[in-house]
């Protein structure tokens, strides 16, 4: 029998984290809460979850801080949760490296949708890996779809798993533009509460770790979107 998912719940109202524990005890996940950031950075090492559900208002160090710690040593899931809706919160959490953001008050059925969905993307199904290995291949850059591994310059790169996907649907179709939209619809798999900054965010972090080489680069196609963009080597 396989192992139960865990997912440790950081929330500073215990009855508010009590009621997501329930809601994903009920989906068979294994949850674990604690009630403050000093708490989490702790647990989150004796507990090795799987996945962190993470308020951003706890008392001493916040959900912001705490995901940069981290983030500072492990890919491992993060969705913010959060009753601040001003877009700056929400891209602020998400170049800090979470992989999306909830608004309080949330209905429980998309709590657990969005769990699942962070879930299957950072952790292929065994059905997956019995495929072909899904990889494109650049001078200096190899982006491995199959077990979500970036090498660049000869050297492996750390990235959240939207990032990862992101970067290997841009460079699996060569010189294709696509609009922030489709993007949307192809990576995060649901509607985004229509922010398209979303994709901004990712493709800057992409940038800031993927430097543009002669041949290839991460091009912005003004006005629409992005492009994997490849030439012809000199």
């Amino acid at each position: 029998m396989a192992a139960k998912q865990k997912i440790l719940v950081v929330d500073d109202d215990n009855n508010i984290a009590e009621l997501i524990s329930l809601y994903l005890t009920k989906e068979c996940y294994d949850t674990r809460i604690v009630n403050d950031g000093e708490e989490a950075l702790a647990a989150f090492q004796q507990y090795a979850p799987n996945l962190i559900l993470l308020d951003l208002m706890l008392p001493g160090m916040d959900g912001y801080q705490v995901c940069r710690e981290i983030r500072a040593k492990s890919n491992t899931p993060i969705i913010m949760l959060s009753a601040k809706g001003e877009i700056f919160d929400k891209v602020l959490g998400l170049e800090l490296g979470a992989d999306d953001y909830i608004l309080k008050p949330f209905d429980s059925k998309e709590l657990v949708a969005r769990v699942k969905a962070v879930l299957r993307r950072y952790q292929p199904s065994k059905n997956e890996t019995a495929k072909e290995v899904k990889c494109v291949e650049y001078p200096d850059l190899t982006i491995n779809l199959s077990n979500y591994s970036v090498i660049y310059n000869g050297s492996p790169v750390d990235m959240p798993p939207k990032e990862l996907e992101l970067l290997y649907f841009l460079a699996a179709s060569p010189n294709q533009v696509f609009t922030r939209e489709q993007l949307l619809d192809h990576i995060w798999g649901y509607e985004y509460l229509g922010d398209t900054r979303t994709v901004d965010v990712h493709v800057k972090r992409l940038r800031e770790k993927i430097k543009d080489r002669d041949t290839w680069s991460i091009a912005t196609v003004w006005g629409i979107g992005y492009k994997f963009e490849v030439k012809a080597e000199k």
